[in-house]
């Protein structure tokens, strides 16, 4: 076994983080952004994007809307839907500054290439490229992050355009459970790690998901296979996911 240390500042950094207007985004813990197609999104979600529009030629059709925003940008659009739109019209589509998802470089917009697009809420409609890409998207890590239903659970309205990235593995996990964030870091801690992770095949590998909370105090101490590669990521909120892919099955 191999031991893993983390700090709680851990907490607050990784592809599954949730964010939203109960759980705030720590800025503190910002990572790099990279340009794709002259939008800043976190280094990964990028290339990820990239390639799935790249296998299907997506770019031609497609533009990216709004990836990565700093607070100072979340709020002038805040202050302008208010402005313009009004309070309910803003409080359904617009994300409260410092709990926005675009914050973390880890979700994108898009729209549908067309001469005037929306900024708030752009055309990505379920037919044609769009749901191509929408039906493709866990295989390249992302999630239709507010999908129709939801509402309730997200408190965000409806938003067919806006997307999440959370790695192929989790993105897989949501889809087929048919789970938004706010729904899947709760599920997730039910299988404690080193005792009973949640297990599944992917690429024909096992891989194993587990949680881990974090010590109130000083670093958290896991053990992880050897054999395993391995990530962790905070999820904001109280603790880690930890993700084996299982290199020699058990």
């Amino acid at each position: 076994m191999r031991r893993i240390l983390l700090g709680k500042d851990k907490v607050f950094q990784g592809d599954l983080i949730l964010v939203n207007a109960r759980y705030p985004y720590h800025e503190e813990y910002q990572g790099k952004n990279v340009d794709v197609e002259g939008t800043a999104l976190a280094a990964d979600a990028a290339n990820a994007l990239d390639l799935a529009m790249g296998r299907m030629d997506g770019w031609k059709n497609i533009v990216p809307v709004s990836g990565w925003r700093s607070r100072e940008e979340q709020q002038e659009i805040w202050d302008e839907s208010m402005r313009d739109n009004g309070e309910a019209f803003t409080r359904t589509y617009v994300a409260v500054p410092g709990h926005s998802e675009h914050q973390t470089g880890l979700a994108i917009d898009l729209g549908l290439r067309k001469e005037e697009i929306d900024f708030i809420r752009p055309d990505f409609p379920y037919e044609g490229v769009c749901q191509t890409f929408r039906e493709h998207a866990a295989e390249f890590g992302f999630v239709e992050r507010y999908p129709s239903g939801k509402e309730p659970v997200t408190g965000i309205g409806h938003e067919p355009w806006h997307f999440r990235y959370v790695n192929t593995v989790h993105a897989r996990f949501m889809k087929e459970m048919g789970m938004v964030m706010e729904e899947y870091i709760p599920f997730l801690t039910q299988f404690v790690h080193g005792e009973n992770p949640y297990k599944m095949e992917m690429n024909g590998c096992e891989v194993l998901v587990s949680y881990r909370r974090a010590e109130r105090a000083g670093q958290t101490e896991m053990e992880v296979d050897e054999r395993a590669e391995v990530s962790v990521s905070g999820n904001n909120v109280d603790g880690f996911v930890i993700t084996q892919w299982m290199k020699e099955r058990h």
